[in-house]
């Protein structure tokens, strides 16, 4: 694999650059795990970067922009 970019990826190289990057994702006890997995989807599926998704989710964080009651030790859940 030459890189992450979806330009040099199959869609399965980029489910597993998921997977091994979010360890074991079926071992979600508090709902946290399942809720990162499916925020990757876009770029699992090649619609977008894995970088603007996490640019994206970083600017929501730092910026506060997350609803009070969202605002749990991980607001993917």
């Amino acid at each position: 694999m030459a890189g992450y970019l979806i330009k040099d990826t199959t869609r399965e190289e980029r489910q597993k650059i998921v997977e091994e990057s979010l360890g074991n994702i079926s071992a979600n006890c508090d709902g946290c795990m399942a809720g990162l997995a499916e925020m990757y989807e876009d770029y699992i599926n090649g619609i977008r970067e894995i970088r603007d998704i996490n640019m994206e989710f970083n600017v929501r964080f730092v910026k506060g922009g997350m609803d009070r009651e969202d605002s749990r030790s991980c607001p993917m859940g």
